[in-house]
C-alpha cells in the first residue's frame, strides 16, 4: 500500500485531512492561480526575486541590411598601440614607418576613428574611406590584402 492511501485513510472523518482551514483545498484559489497566473500582480514579488528576466527583450539581433560583420579596430588604437606592438615584435620598423598586419592581430577591417600622428603601413582586408584618407593625410600607405 503507498503512502498516500494510508495517510487518506488515517485522516478519514477529520474533514480536512491535514490541510488546515477547509477553504485551503477549493481550486487554485488558494495559491493564487495555477502555473504563471498572477506573475504580472499577486506573485510579481517572486518574479522580480527569483527570476529577473523573464520579462521582455534581451539582447539584440543585426538588422537583416546588414550583410557582413567585420573584427574591425580604429586607427588611432593601432596609432597609440604602434611602439607596443612593435616592442612584442606584432609589427616591423621600416625607416621612420612602422608596418603593421592587422589580420596577425584578429582583426580584418580598419576604421577611421582617433588620430595618427606618425606614418604607418597597414595591411588588411578592408578599410573605410576615412581611415584610407587619415592614413595617406600622415604619409603613411594602406595595403589592401587579398
Amino acid at each position: 500500500m503507498s503512502l498516500r492511501n494510508r495517510k487518506t485513510i488515517k485522516k478519514r472523518g477529520s474533514r480536512t485531512c491535514g490541510g488546515g482551514s477547509h477553504k485551503k483545498h477549493r481550486g487554485a484559489g488558494h495559491r493564487g492561480g495555477r502555473g504563471m497566473a498572477g506573475t504580472h500582480k499577486s506573485k510579481w514579488t517572486r518574479i522580480i526575486k527569483y527570476d529577473p528576466d523573464h520579462f521582455g527583450r534581451h539582447g539584440f539581433d543585426l538588422p537583416k541590411s546588414v550583410k557582413n560583420v567585420y573584427a574591425s579596430v580604429n586607427v588611432g588604437y593601432l596609432d597609440e598601440m604602434a611602439e607596443t606592438l612593435v616592442k612584442s615584435k606584432q609589427a616591423e620598423k621600416e625607416g621612420e614607418k612602422i608596418l603593421i598586419d592587422v589580420t596577425k592581430l584578429d582583426y580584418e577591417k580598419v576604421l577611421g576613428g582617433g588620430k595618427i600622428s606618425r606614418p604607418l603601413v597597414i595591411k588588411a582586408k578592408s578599410f573605410s574611406k576615412s581611415a584610407l584618407k587619415k592614413i595617406e593625410e600622415s604619409g603613411g600607405d594602406a595595403v589592401i590584402l587579398e
